[in-house]
């Protein structure tokens, strides 16, 4: 018997320094901090949109501790999902402007552009299409290149996150 979840609900990551993680998350993504619990250096974050308690756990390690390795074992990447293609392209912008962009492709089924934290912690931006036009990516997930102007031009406007909590102001 399987045991069933509906979603990833949140990550942990381990950073060398956490009011440099925190700052990252809270100015690139806008998260807001939902809780601190000092005993263990650690930060708990939330996104604007999100309905969960938190989204992403810090736990600050100092920076004696060692670097993470691409290519070794363990997380490669996380990955936030956006609920438009116009989202997607003033994500792409952020990460420019901060520093943090590190690629972009096309998956056929979901458009990302992909970045690091200070820690070199990757996570991918995504936007999926909607169900119905997955067609031949139902079962495929090819690399290619992103032509994020064109998908803007075709899906302008199209939300496809389902449903998230509004922004509070």
């Amino acid at each position: 018997m399987s045991i069933g979840p509906v979603r990833l609900n949140h990550a942990v990551l381990f950073v060398a320094d956490l009011p440099r993680a925190e700052r990252f998350y809270t100015e690139v993504f806008g998260m807001v901090v939902a809780a601190r619990e000092p005993r263990a250096n650690a930060a708990f974050l939330r996104l604007p949109r999100s309905g969960n308690h938190h989204d992403l756990g810090l736990f600050g390690v100092g920076p004696a501790a060692p670097a993470k390795r691409r290519g070794g074992i363990g997380l490669y990447h996380l990955a936030w999902q956006v609920d438009t293609i116009d989202e997607l392209e003033q994500a792409r912008g952020t990460l420019a402007e901060a520093g943090a962009l590190t690629g972009e492709s096309s998956h056929g089924a979901t458009k990302s552009v992909y970045g690091a934290d200070p820690d070199g912690n990757e996570f991918e931006i995504m936007w999926m299409l909607p169900r119905a036009e997955w067609g031949a990516y139902e079962n495929a997930a090819p690399i290619d290149r992103l032509d994020l102007a064109a998908e803007v031009r075709r899906w302008a406007g199209v939300r496809t996150a389902g449903e998230i909590v509004p922004v509070r102001a």
